[in-house]
């Protein structure tokens, strides 16, 4: 009597879309892995267009969008892409997308494009798109390639805002353009007047409140450089 042996094929449960793994690419570089404050990276731009609430917050808006859909495209093509020309590929995805922003600016936001034309072109040199792209992307599927780009992108966003938080408040006594310190210095009189600290506006002021954040952070941390 013979018997027959079934095989029966095993499947692996499909990973959660919002799973720990995939929660962690997203937040780890809010705090824990941050672009600017662990892996000092893109500090540039976080020190030339943080002097105002407003271009920064376009400027982070541009760096998610290139961050995000440059690792989508290089993720798509990662079985295709020649080793040898990797690095072409992935500075042609992104320079097409810069300009894509750079050209959408022109369009709808003038002035903003005349105050940021040159910061957003340099998008294609930022060390964490090109970070992003050579350590993740290369090698990741795509929906776990967005997310880790939209990590990074954000990682780097609330620092630069939070930079310009403070040089915009200190150095011109404003928020987006909003008078606070005049608004302040009306509830107790004429004779109450909050100074503004030119430092701030300074690269100088850039640099005092970007050390701050690092410190702040990392001690929160524990985070030491080897």
């Amino acid at each position: 009597m013979s018997t027959e042996t079934a095989q029966v094929e095993i499947k692996k449960p499909e990973e959660a879309l919002l799973s720990k793994r995939r929660k962690k690419l997203v937040t780890d570089p809010l705090v824990d892995d941050n672009p600017i404050t662990i892996q000092v990276l893109g500090i540039c731009s976080a020190l030339a267009v943080t002097t105002q609430m407003q271009p920064t917050l376009v400027m982070a808006i541009s760096v998610i969008f290139v961050i995000v859909m440059s690792n989508l495209v290089i993720s798509l093509l990662r079985n295709t892409i020649p080793t040898r020309v990797r690095i072409i590929v992935q500075l042609a995805v992104v320079a097409t997308l810069v300009t894509l922003v750079s050209e959408f600016l022109r369009a709808f936001a003038y002035d903003m494009y005349k105050e940021l034309s040159v910061f957003v072109g340099l998008i294609i040199t930022n060390c964490i798109v090109m970070g992003r792209l050579e350590a993740f992307a290369l090698g990741n599927k795509p929906y776990d390639s967005i997310l880790d780009g939209f990590g990074s992108a954000l990682g780097y966003s609330w620092i630069i805002l939070a930079v310009a938080f403070f040089r915009e408040l200190l150095g011109s006594g404003s928020v987006f353009g909003v008078q606070i310190y005049e608004a302040i210095s009306g509830l107790f009189g004429e004779d109450f007047n909050l100074a503004t600290n030119g430092l701030m506006v300074s690269p100088v002021g850039a640099f005092i409140i970007l050390g701050l954040i690092i410190w702040v952070q990392r001690t929160k941390t524990g985070y030491v450089e080897h």
